[in-house]
């Protein structure tokens, strides 16, 4: 049997999709057939060239299938696998979501318990996809997990649409959220509001956050936020002075500053703009900035007079998925997850799906292989 995948060989040139042969599996692997998979703005970013390959912890030649935030169903599993990463009994057809990462296990921070900082947890990310076993990224129809790859069970009653940002948008805000230590009561600024913010809002919500302030220059988003529960917006292409962003959030916070404030825009501006939002003592939890190379100034006296802390977080350690997996199910009918999913496209299509994400209006565009 062949299978399609959509093919990446460098920025500017449209993707192409192929067929390749689906693997042999070797003991204690999985292959999944991919019903949804959606555009990540890390995903963005490889695609305009802002990283690299090798930045992300990708290696090789190329060519490559990109692609990380997905859902699917097991297509076939390799011998010895009968169950998931919780024991639950796991046979062909379930369906399933999984870490897009493998941490080593055999290195200092893995040994400390710190998975998500593992810096081998990309064996297979982005391989060649012209090697076996192809699969290895999210736009196509199969993905192949190495053995060691953490899988989940997803519950009968959440739909794809709801299931597919989990395994980054969702499990990465509830990792990040829970490692800065949001606590009952706190104002928590979120600066963006695609599919982290938007996410970030629920799990805020869920673990007591107060007040909830999201900033985003595009109504869509804007308006998303509100029904997701923010209790104030701030619009940057009204508000277009930084200073003045700074200014409001004080005003919503009787001149304290937030408690905490969220960075998943990927904009390092973001960083300068965001740690002074702080209240003294307040925590930045930094997530969107995966870029290597880029500079920003930062006071350092905002953060040591201030006694503030900065958390850093890429990925997020695998607990995490199946605490998204439960907030969902006691949550769907409290927030419209169903309409992060904002856009649809064939895996023909891919090309025009990643132009249209581009342009930041679309909140999530999903892949159906």
């Amino acid at each position: 049997m062949n299978g399609k995948a959509a093919i990446f060989t460098q920025p500017g040139k449209p993707m192409e999709v192929r067929e390749f042969p689906l693997p042999t599996l070797e003991a204690g692997a999985i292959l999944v057939r991919v019903t949804m998979a959606n555009i990540c703005g890390s995903d963005l970013h490889m695609w305009r060239g802002e990283a690299t390959i090798g930045s992300l912890g990708g290696g090789g030649g190329g060519p490559w299938v990109l692609g990380h935030e997905m859902t699917g169903r097991v297509h076939a599993l390799g011998a010895g696998v009968k169950t998931d990463s919780l024991g639950e009994p796991l046979k062909e057809g379930d369906r399933v979501v999984y870490t897009y990462y493998k941490p080593c296990g055999r290195c200092y921070v893995c040994i400390k318990g710190e998975l998500a900082a593992c810096p081998h947890k990309f064996p297979s990310w982005w391989l060649a996809a012209s090697q076996p076993p192809h699969f290895t990224g999210a736009y196509a129809e199969y993905y192949y997990l190495m053995p060691g790859q953490h899988i989940f069970k997803v519950p009968p009653e959440l739909p794809d649409e709801v299931v597919a940002p989990v395994n980054c948008a969702l499990a990465q805000v509830t990792y990040g959220l829970d490692q800065v230590g949001v606590q009952m009561g706190d104002t928590v600024v979120i600066q963006g509001a695609g599919g982290l913010g938007i996410n970030a809002i629920a799990v805020a919500r869920e673990m007591g956050a107060g007040q909830v302030i999201v900033i985003d220059r595009f109504p869509e988003r804007l308006n998303l936020a509100t029904r997701f529960g923010a209790d104030q917006v701030i619009d940057m292409s009204q508000i277009t002075n930084p200073r003045e962003r700074t200014g409001r959030v004080r005003e919503l916070t009787s001149g304290r500053g937030a408690d905490v404030v969220v960075e998943v825009t990927g904009a390092p501006q973001a960083v300068t703009e965001g740690i002074p939002m702080l209240r003294v003592g307040g925590r930045y939890l930094w997530i969107g900035n995966i870029n290597r190379g880029l500079r920003i100034e930062i006071d350092p006296s905002h953060i040591v007079l201030g006694n503030r802390k900065v958390v850093g977080t890429g990925t997020y350690a695998p607990w995490a998925i199946p605490r998204a997996l439960d907030l969902l199910k006691r949550t769907q009918k409290k927030y419209p997850f169903r309409d992060l999913i904002s856009h649809k496209y064939p895996l023909a299509e891919i090309n025009r799906a990643f132009q249209e994400a581009d342009t930041g209006k679309v909140t999530r565009a999903a892949i159906l292989p």
